[in-house]
């Protein structure tokens, strides 16, 4: 028996409106799945920025050291050098008993701030701690291969020098203007303190006065 005509076109009608409420409830699906990722997604976001500040807060809650505050043991400290420009050698050991130099008379051009692989001159480089750079010297028969390496990489990246020296009395010094401290080797914690004293201190004559743009010594790499 057919089907009255009527009959198939509300038929046809009420199948429209399904696929609609289908097409509807999957959209609503849809949206719902995205409104959860967002969330997560902020989420992670939220996370992430809440960690950064308390890693900031963190680190600067740490108390900065006061250098002041710093004893190193076995530092000799050399008081009232004179800090004139001369165009002639000077014979530290001799005039002040330090070796390397600790401070003193020195060349009127500073030796730019760096790591060496041969000695520099002394009268440049005294010139660097009047500026308030650490000079850190080394026995080159004693210092060699990865504990080279070791120590060239505790060097900052300025107001530093570093350069071996022969016939030092230990196998690494560090000096700065007016202090030196003789060290037992590259891992020799005091090196780090040395640093952290004296490095671009207010109590070199001329501190923050420029590490860079004066001469280069011989086999300076960085």
């Amino acid at each position: 028996m057919p089907v009255p005509p009527e009959q198939t076109t509300k038929q046809q009608r009420e199948a429209r409106r399904a696929e609609k409420v289908a097409a509807l409830k999957q959209k609503q699906a849809r949206d719902k799945r995205m409104r959860t990722f967002g969330f997560i997604g902020g989420g992670v976001v939220v996370l992430a920025v809440i960690g950064l500040v308390i890693a900031v807060i963190a680190v600067n809650s740490v108390p900065k050291v006061d250098p002041d505050s710093i004893s190193i043991e076995g530092l000799k400290t050399y008081s009232d050098l004179p800090a004139n420009h001369v165009d002639t050698a000077v014979d530290y050991q001799a005039l002040y008993d330090t070796n390397p130099p600790a401070g003193g008379n020195h060349a009127p051009v500073w030796l730019n701030c760096g790591i060496y692989t041969e000695a520099v001159p002394n009268e440049n480089a005294v010139h660097d701690l009047e500026h308030g750079a650490v000079w850190v010297t080394y026995d080159p028969a004693k210092v060699t291969g990865g504990d080279l390496t070791d120590l060239q990489n505790k060097m900052k990246s300025t107001y530093m020098v570093l350069s071996p020296f022969e016939g030092l009395p230990t196998p690494v010094v560090a000096s700065a203007w007016g202090n030196q401290v003789q060290l037992d080797g590259v891992d020799d914690p005091r090196l780090s303190e040395f640093v952290t004293k004296f490095w671009k201190a207010a109590s070199a004559p001329e501190p923050g006065a420029p590490c860079t743009g004066g001469i280069d010594g011989p086999g300076k790499i960085a």
